[in-house]
């Protein structure tokens, strides 16, 4: 089968230390490379790195989430794993089990495939609450816990969980307490008529064959380097005042069961960071706030109303969250 090499795109660092802007630009044009039509959904998963957050994806099979998870490890050189989740799949089959050493008569920890720079959660609505709760603490403390010994996983650790919104037979949702851990929620969608057009006849091969020749651009290093970065960008008093405003109306609002709580304020606060530095400021605007209230907030509260489908509660609260943020005056 005849294959078309992909553009080589020189690394951005590699030993070398460059802006932030200029590593990040690097990073989202060789995750386009092989995920093509889709700045937006490439811009908000490296938010969710820089942030040190972590994203769920709820969208329909086929429209890239696997190909976006493994892109985007190997553009930073990382590790990947990818655990299907299944109604048998045990917490010990995620984070690892202790195994008995008869040679030493000691137990030897197994790591599972959570120890891994970024991890493809595919399909997490599919296993039962307990094997989801087995996530909470890796995705929170960026440890895992067995037989009582802490463990610590690699950094940068992101977690890509996918969800398929529109299916409920043999599904588990999601807890509260789960949803509040992903940083951002957002969907691929289909693609435009003219980029599936360019996928059709540009794409000879495999996507997997793509996806093996996509070389890094950045180093793990690199990353840890933007991370930091991005807790470094200016967060004014008056964005803060913002935040709170928000978080407050959305708490007393009749259509809300659940407002959004401290974390999810402070989860708004570090995506705006980031999303700033992905446009090379060292200071946030209310525009990026606003940009990122949806994908940030909305599966952070419950519309006080129950709904019986999933994109339906999902539109609902965006609509709410609109009518606030247009209600209050943004700084100037």
């Amino acid at each position: 089968m005849s294959t078309t090499a992909l553009p080589r795109l020189e690394p951005a660092t590699l030993g070398g230390a460059r802006a932030p802007a200029e590593l990040l630009v690097a990073l989202e044009a060789n995750v386009a490379r092989v995920l093509r039509g889709k700045p937006g959904v490439i811009r908000h998963a490296v938010i969710a790195l820089c942030a040190r957050g972590h994203l769920l994806i709820e969208d329909v099979p086929g429209v890239g989430k696997t190909t976006l998870a493994r892109a985007l490890a190997r553009s930073i050189g990382g590790s990947f794993h990818r655990i299907q989740f299944t109604s048998d799949l045990l917490p010990s089959d995620v984070l690892g089990v202790s195994i008995l050493d008869p040679k030493t008569g000691e137990f030897e920890f197994k790591p599972g495939p959570v120890f891994a720079n970024l991890v493809l959660a595919d399909e997490i609505n599919r296993t039962p609450p307990r094997t989801q709760s087995a996530l909470l603490e890796a995705m929170n403390d960026g440890q895992v816990s067995v037989d009582g010994r802490p463990y610590p996983l690699e950094t940068p650790f992101l977690v890509m969980a996918t969800q398929n919104s529109e299916e409920h037979y043999g599904t588990y949702p999601l807890p509260e307490s789960q949803m509040d851990r992903f940083l951002l929620r957002l969907r691929i969608d289909y693609p435009a008529p003219e980029d599936e057009r360019r996928i059709l006849l540009e794409s000879p091969g495999r996507p997997e064959e793509d996806l093996l020749r996509l070389e890094a651009v950045l180093s793990v290093a690199d990353v840890r380097r933007l991370q930091d970065a991005a807790e470094r960008v200016h967060f004014s008093p008056e964005l803060a005042d913002y935040v709170v405003a928000v978080a407050r109306e959305t708490r007393r609002s009749p259509h809300l069961a659940v407002g959004v709580s401290p974390r999810g304020a402070l989860a708004w606060r570090n995506a705006a960071r980031a999303a700033a530095l992905c446009e090379g400021r060292d200071y946030v605007l209310p525009d990026d706030l606003k940009a990122l209230a949806g994908p940030v907030l909305a599966h952070r509260v419950i519309p006080a109303s129950p709904v019986e489908a999933v994109a339906r509660s999902r539109q609902d609260v965006e609509r709410v969250l609109a009518e606030i943020l247009d209600r209050l005056p943004a700084p100037g």
